[in-house]
């Protein structure tokens, strides 16, 4: 397996940062938020230790008291390998408070440049309510004047993404990074060798997340990596999902019953009126003012992907849900009920509805990943020229779907038909059953019609074929 360096992009921005704070000498903050697993606070580590500046590298606890917090961030100031000038005289002297520890931070940069780094700083915040203004009001007077470089990181993204707006004490201090899981190119790096098919099954079921990815390489497949996943109720892809949900999942159970509802889904993506049964009675007036809520919170913090048809009016109520993530689509579907049958000796259960369904949920989970591509591939293919969004078209009976319509400013430049099939590729009678939504479709009348396989074979009556390693090229 070829070593695995999936974060170059982040430590080079990660750098760039840093060399402006080391050049003008003048602090910066930022606040680096990411689902949990994701790799953000190795990346970091491993960036600070590379940096050769001073650093000090301090870990939140959950629930912990403030005051058990500060204790634990005095002690990091004697456990980087990179320490701050002055460290042990530094860390001799308890803070009482942060306001203290910030100004040993200040103390250290008056000698050189600094990192100073509090992980998920969410739950350090959570036990003191003053930090915010106490970081802000330190910021102003003395770090911002020195060569600092404030890195928070946070698993709660809608905390995090909080930060930063009007009226919180970081606001216009702050700089925002994301760290999203590995897209398909890097998962492909982590599998090496395994073929463009075999690098999108992966990246549906590991959603990209490091860890998940690296110990799907050492198994060598997909299948057995699931097997045996499910088999332990331990397993990270059984015990990831919980915990990724845990750090930034709002309290009440219609939310919690509204995702579940819409990941577990094995059918199609559902509309409104399919969530809101899972609340209560259909049609009731409480029930839908629940569902609203919980949709809308799930939407805010990026947990759940609203759909639209192609071309539907922005006021269009035709809607569509689908978990945005694909490990936590995964999880729901498959594993999270897994734990609970494998405690009880009946993981060949979860196993058995894995393999009966499992070729059928992929052909359905990997279409977003198509248009994803189709929007990547459009800035370098002429193919997909003017091509400024793809999104799904359907019916409000069902009767009628494309999988993807590529748009331009005014017109349907392509209709796509995914068919996600293992051996074979897109069929005579595939594109056939294509042609006519060139008159359903909106402003689709002299589209062209693109067939989507893993093979990219196709027959001659398609306009474009493509195939899994061509969509692979969108994020190379």
């Amino acid at each position: 397996m070829a070593e695995f360096h999936p974060r170059d992009r982040l430590f080079a921005e990660l750098r760039r940062h840093l060399d402006e704070v080391v050049t003008s000498r003048v602090g910066r903050i930022l606040a680096l938020r990411g689902r949990r697993q994701v790799g953000k606070s190795t990346a970091v580590g491993r960036f600070v230790e590379a940096s050769k500046v001073a650093y000090v590298f301090v870990s939140g606890v959950r629930r912990a008291p403030s005051g058990l917090q500060l204790q634990f961030a005095d002690e990091a100031l004697l456990e980087s390998r990179s320490r701050l000038a002055d460290a042990e005289l530094l860390a001799s002297s308890r803070s009482a408070t942060w306001r203290d520890w910030l100004g040993k931070v200040a103390l250290a940069a008056r000698e050189g440049p600094v990192i100073a780094v509090l992980d998920e700083f969410p739950w350090i915040a959570e036990s003191d309510p003053t930090l915010e203004g106490l970081l802000q009001a330190q910021w102003d007077r003395v770090l911002e004047k020195l060569p600092v470089l404030l890195i928070l990181i946070g698993s709660d993204v809608a905390m995090m993404e909080g930060l930063v707006e009007h009226g919180r004490p970081l606001y216009g201090r702050a700089r925002q990074l994301a760290v999203p899981p590995l897209n398909p190119a890097e998962v492909a790096r982590v599998v090496a060798g395994w073929s463009a098919f075999e690098v999108f099954d992966a990246f549906l079921v590991t959603g990209g997340y490091p860890r998940l990815v690296t110990d799907l390489a050492r198994t060598g497949s997909v299948k057995r990596f699931v097997h045996e996943s499910l088999s332990d109720a331990f397993s990270p892809l059984i015990t990831n999902g919980q915990l990724t949900l845990d750090a930034e999942f709002p309290e009440g159970r219609a939310t919690y019953q509204a995702l579940a509802a819409i990941g577990a889904d094995d059918t199609a993506n559902p509309n409104f009126t399919r969530v809101a049964a899972t609340l209560g009675e259909p049609g009731g007036k409480a029930e839908q003012t629940a569902t609203t809520r919980a949709l809308a919170t799930l939407t805010e913090r990026g947990l759940v992907a609203r759909e639209s048809p192609a071309w539907a009016a922005p006021s269009s109520r035709l809607r569509r849900y689908r978990v945005a993530d694909p490990y936590l689509r995964f999880w729901f579907r498959y594993a999270e009920r897994s734990a609970e049958q494998a405690a009880r000796g009946r993981a060949d259960l979860a196993i058995a509805a894995f393999d009966r369904d499992w070729s059928s949920w992929r052909g359905r989970s990997i279409e977003p990943v198509v248009r994803q591509a189709l929007e990547l591939l459009a800035m370098r293919d002429d193919r997909l020229a003017s091509v400024e969004r793809v999104l799904p078209w359907w019916t409000r009976d069902g009767s009628a779907e494309v999988d993807a319509v590529a748009m331009a400013a005014d017109r349907t430049m392509l209709l796509g038909t995914v068919k996600w099939r293992e051996r074979g590729g897109v069929t005579d009678r595939d594109v056939a059953d294509l042609a006519p939504a060139r008159s359903l479709v909106p402003r689709s009348a002299q589209a062209r019609l693109v067939a989507i396989s893993p093979s990219g074979e196709s027959s001659a009556s398609a306009d474009v074929s493509l195939g899994a390693a061509d969509l692979l090229g969108a994020w190379s």
